[in-house]
């Protein structure tokens, strides 16, 4: 009775959450709404592993929020919705559950379907731009798998890796010592970099635009900064020159979002106080106050709208809408320890506790 209590309690919270943000997302910008589209707890929402419940090549966004993770569709339809385990891995084409040394790793599909069975891994799995890595228990070693599991390349770094990202068949790595690498697909070495300048030299941060042609970094403590590296030539020109860097006040001494958005046009970075947005065409850097702690941003920045959700306090979390260059129109809070978003086209995924809701960016 207990558990039927806090369950509904959580939804009824969520869809506060929504009503919230259907009345004061308007306009979101103008003439655009955030539509609420369904509502769903996973603790109630029963799995469909074998597509039935709709087309089997539908689009599934992959999800984790506290101890549940899974695949869920645009109509609100699980593939997948279990408790975890152990440590998960997660991408919209592979996961993985795994022990902290795996003596095996089976990798399956959104379906639920093993693909892929490695033997001994020595590491544990990452899945970035559809590639299937493993990095060793150091954190000093990244290997290619094929689809039969065979280790096709391996690199050792000089230094744990503490940040990683890919696109357009690249690696792009950075680590401890704060050294940036980027590798290609045989797993050469096609660039290196000491961005330097700051008191103790590690990457806190790093990503890769879509095209390959751009790299973003968040690079030292004491001083920390902002580093935009565009490619020289065209592309097969492996070499990247620094093209803009900022001071970032007084930083962090953790892990930091980065990523590219609004179709390689801007890199979003976290920033004390808020977020950096950085204009690459523009050649211009705004900053974003925001209260709380960045727990996760959207990846697009697609129809000019940008989303982030940050936690003010550990129980407390706000979704807030930026209208691009770069304009804070909404702020809707929600009570939770976790939080999940994503973005799809036009549709939105928002998470809290144990509940998952979806909105339609529609036009009034």
């Amino acid at each position: 009775m207990a558990k039927k209590k806090k369950k509904y309690r959580l939804i009824s919270g969520m869809a506060i959450f929504i009503c919230y943000v259907f009345i004061a997302a308007r306009p979101v910008p103008v003439e655009t709404i955030l539509k609420p589209r369904w509502l769903t707890s996973l603790e109630s929402a029963y799995p469909d592993p074998s597509g039935e419940g709709g087309e089997e090549n539908r689009k599934l966004i992959p999800f984790q929020m506290g101890d549940r993770f899974g695949y869920v569709d645009s109509e609100g339809r699980f593939t997948i919705n279990q408790v975890k385990k152990g440590y998960i891995s997660l991408s919209e084409d592979y996961w993985a559950e795994y022990d902290p040394i795996p003596g095996y790793i089976g990798i399956r599909n959104p379906l639920n379907k093993e693909i892929v069975e490695i033997k001994d891994p020595r590491g544990y799995p990452l899945f970035l731009d559809k590639k299937i890595l493993l990095l060793n228990n150091e954190q000093n070693s990244l290997s290619a798998t094929d689809v039969s599991g065979e280790i096709k390349w391996t690199y050792d770094f000089a230094s744990p890796l503490t940040a990683i990202d890919a696109a357009a068949g690249f690696i792009l790595t950075g680590s401890l010592d704060g050294t940036v690498e980027v590798l290609n697909d045989q797993g050469k070495r096609i660039f290196f970099f000491e961005p330097g300048g700051s008191r103790l030299s590690v990457i806190l941060g790093c990503a890769i635009s879509g095209d390959g042609s751009k790299l973003g970094i968040i690079s030292g403590i004491d001083d920390q900064r902002f580093l935009l590296l565009d490619r020289l030539g065209g592309t097969g020109n492996a070499e990247y020159r620094v093209s803009y860097h900022e001071f970032l006040d007084d930083g962090f001494r953790r892990a930091v979002h980065i990523s590219f958005i609004d179709h390689d046009s801007r890199v979003v970075f976290e920033r004390e106080g808020g977020l950096g947005i950085y204009d690459t065409n523009a050649r211009r850097s705004l900053k974003i106050p925001l209260k709380g702690e960045i727990t996760v941003l959207d990846g697009s920045g697609n129809d000019r709208l940008f989303f982030v959700i940050t936690s003010p306090s550990p129980e407390k979390k706000q979704l807030a809408a930026i209208r691009l260059p770069g304009t804070v129109i909404l702020e809707a809070p929600f009570k939770s320890r976790t939080a999940f978003l994503a973005r799809e086209g036009s549709r939105i995924y928002v998470g809290g506790g144990m509940t998952l809701a979806s909105f339609e960016l529609d036009k009034k």
